[in-house]
């Protein structure tokens, strides 16, 4: 079995229109060697290209209302919460889902992603505000296996190392056996994406405990089995830390405020780390 070292890399915290690529490249510079995996947060890079989304500018329509005030707050605060084992805290969130802020997520996610994520709790439909300020929210990455190509082969060529990458989401990737699926869109070849049955593939795998994993979405520098893929994704994750929070709700709670009362500011004074080394010992 193969074992790896990792060192999670600081940088400053990316904004839209950062050039992540020569900031990916800085950051880096002299830590890497042959052979290396660089481990990079979806986030991070949606961020940077302005792959976002203003909240607090959608109009919530009467089924986005209905989600919030009712799906969420009664459906998924009582028997679907309990059937996936969340805790009395996440619970009670649920339960008091917000109904303005709520509803025009809610909007949002339908017009993005389809009723079958706008069922989900969490980051539906790989669309997530959590370590983003106001009412802002990342969307997923419509090319990521071309996003990961060419940061490869940029950072090889002006480093002189030769390196992989590995672009991953938080979103999980539940194991059944040899069965991997998740329900968010477009994942790594080798796991299957239960898109518009979001809610019974996430369910299932809270409900029967199965193991998870983040998930990767690309694989740029070599051919690389799920397997593997997972264990590096897993390793990186886990050094990387959950920023200023794995939920909205952590967020607000971290920086004593409202959810959708953060500010840049208070985002730059979190310890940043959008990507990851991971080199076999």
């Amino acid at each position: 079995m193969t074992k790896y070292k990792v060192l999670p890399i600081t940088t400053k915290f990316w904004v839209p229109k950062d050039d992540y690529l020569s900031c990916i490249i800085k950051a880096v510079a002299g830590k890497i060697t042959d052979g290396d995996f660089i481990v990079i947060s979806e986030k991070a890079i949606s961020t940077a290209i302005s792959n976002i989304m203003d909240e607090n500018k959608i109009t919530a329509g009467t089924n986005a209302k209905f989600l919030a005030g009712y799906w969420m707050r009664i459906v998924w605060g009582y028997p679907l919460g309990v059937l996936c084992h969340f805790g009395q805290r996440l619970l009670k969130r649920l339960r008091q889902y917000p109904s303005e802020h709520g509803s025009k997520h809610k909007q949002t996610i339908l017009e993005q992603a389809g009723w079958g994520q706008a069922l989900m709790f969490g980051s539906e439909g790989a669309i997530d505000g959590s370590n983003l300020p106001y009412s802002l929210v990342s969307l997923p990455l419509k090319n990521a296996q071309e996003t990961a190509e060419q940061i490869q082969k940029e950072t090889q060529q002006r480093l002189g190392k030769l390196i992989y990458v590995i672009i991953i989401d938080t979103d999980k990737t539940y194991k059944f056996g040899n069965f991997y699926f998740t329900p968010r869109p477009h994942p790594f070849k080798g796991i299957h994406s239960f898109n518009q049955f979001a809610l019974l593939s996430y369910v299932t795998g809270k409900f029967l405990k199965l193991r998870e994993n983040p998930t990767p979405l690309a694989v740029a520098g070599l051919q690389l089995d799920i397997i593997e893929t997972l264990k590096i994704a897993n390793i990186a994750d886990k050094a990387r830390g959950a920023g200023s929070g794995a939920t909205v709700w952590d967020m607000a709670s971290h920086f004593h405020v409202q959810v959708n009362s953060v500010t840049w500011d208070m985002l730059f004074q979190i310890e940043h780390k959008p990507l990851v080394i991971v080199r076999k010992a």
